[in-house]
């Protein structure tokens, strides 16, 4: 593919680790980094379809393919600040994945470079249109893979801290019916203890029986987190 004839392709830079936008667009609260980085892909081939059809003389379409480039640019710059808000070993990841010796950050920078220049020339009916329609249209597997690329890079920091967050509540279960146990035993024990003292350890039989109760309530409690801590790692 040739190189922009009109606008430089830049060096990918990240924003800082750890700096994040004042506002947050609308459009990325609530979405996880994963669902937000598979949805650039989504976005990606919706502008190229837009741009076409805004080439053909569609007012509409190039107002929608504006705004789409505007999500999509935000969307991104997004991605690449709350990297900094990452673990250092997933932190990491994310910067080999779009700024290693493979790295997908130039393909996505060059990528909105050729839309941005396409749609600017489409709004201004300046020359060379259908050249950088050609030349968009061709970036297009490139885009969808390096987009491809960096969504399972986010997917599998997920799922590491999906794992990791199951594997801690499987250690804080079995703590807790460690305890339970040991609270079932003392219970028991205070149970007899009680019985054998007769008329004067019935205030003692009381607290053993409450004990009781909630050692009870304890077990079955660390019985639904246990099912529930299973059930995730299975379905993660």
């Amino acid at each position: 593919m040739n190189h922009l004839p009109s606008t430089a392709v830049t060096p990918h830079t990240p924003r800082a680790p750890g700096r994040t936008p004042a506002i947050v667009p609308a459009h990325i609260t609530g979405l996880s980094l994963v669902n937000l980085a598979a949805r650039q892909r989504m976005l990606s081939q919706r502008m190229i379809l837009q741009t076409i059809l805004a080439a053909r003389g569609d007012a509409q379409r190039l107002a929608e393919a504006q705004r789409s480039l505007q999500i999509f640019t935000e969307s991104q710059q997004h991605l690449l600040v709350t990297t900094g808000q990452l673990e250092a070993a997933s932190a990491q990841k994310i910067r080999t994945t779009y700024d290693g010796v493979r790295g997908v950050g130039p393909v996505i920078e060059t990528f909105m470079q050729l839309m941005r220049r396409t749609l600017e020339q489409i709004e201004r009916k300046a020359p060379g249109v259908a050249e950088s329609l050609i030349e968009l249209v061709g970036h297009t597997d490139r885009i969808l893979e390096a987009l491809n690329t960096a969504t399972t890079a986010f997917d599998d920091i997920t799922k590491a801290k999906s794992e990791a967050m199951m594997k801690e509540l499987a250690g804080i279960v079995g703590d807790i019916q460690s305890v339970a146990k040991e609270a079932k035993v003392v219970s028991f024990n205070a149970q007899i203890m009680a019985a054998r003292a007769g008329q004067h350890g019935r205030e003692f039989a009381v607290v053993a029986n409450v004990l009781s109760d909630i050692t009870g309530e304890i077990d079955g409690l660390t019985r639904k987190a246990a099912v529930l801590a299973d059930r995730n790692k299975h379905t993660a």
